[in-house]
């Protein structure tokens, strides 16, 4: 059996119906121990609460593409439509739960996937960014490390109890 604290990044599978049209993307895999997790428990663990650094970099990230009129994290509402943290629901099911937004710059998902296999569940974490003009293709790059950081991070929640 593979270690269950430690996420593995596996190859995505693209293109993905939650963004078909997807120029990059990256997955993460982790295998858990809770044999009840749902896709969308999986989804607030994973997302739902950011660390206190992680919303520091967010608040950075905020103020330094405002001006380029690029949403903030905070651009939609909880009171408007169903969201995880700060993060729309496009869609759910008990195996998986797509989030995200589409901007000025780019598109993006995030895919949380609970499966069972071999007798254990296994969850994915998959992200995917359709680029759509010269300012998503220059803040892609600036991004990916913290993007990396961050989500081997929040995948490293999977293994808490989810909250009710």
């Amino acid at each position: 059996m593979r270690n269950l604290k430690k996420p593995m990044k596996v190859h995505p599978r693209v293109p993905h119906p939650a963004l078909a049209e997807a120029d990059w993307a990256d997955c993460y895999q982790l295998r858990i121990k809770n044999p009840d997790l749902t896709a969308m428990d999986a989804a607030r663990l994973v997302l739902g609460h950011f660390p206190r650094w992680v919303r520091v970099l967010m608040a950075i990230r905020n103020t330094v593409v405002a001006p380029f009129g690029i949403k903030s994290s905070a651009a939609h509402s909880p009171t408007e439509m169903e969201m995880v943290g700060v993060f729309p629901i496009v869609s759910q099911s008990v195996h998986q739960v797509v989030l995200g937004f589409d901007d000025r710059h780019l598109d993006f998902r995030a895919v949380i996937d609970v499966r069972n296999n071999s007798g254990e569940r296994l969850v994915s974490v998959m992200t995917l960014v359709r680029r759509k003009n010269l300012f998503g293709k220059l803040y892609l790059p600036a991004i990916i490390p913290f993007h990396k950081l961050i989500t081997l991070a929040m995948i490293a929640n999977l293994n808490q109890k989810p909250s009710p």
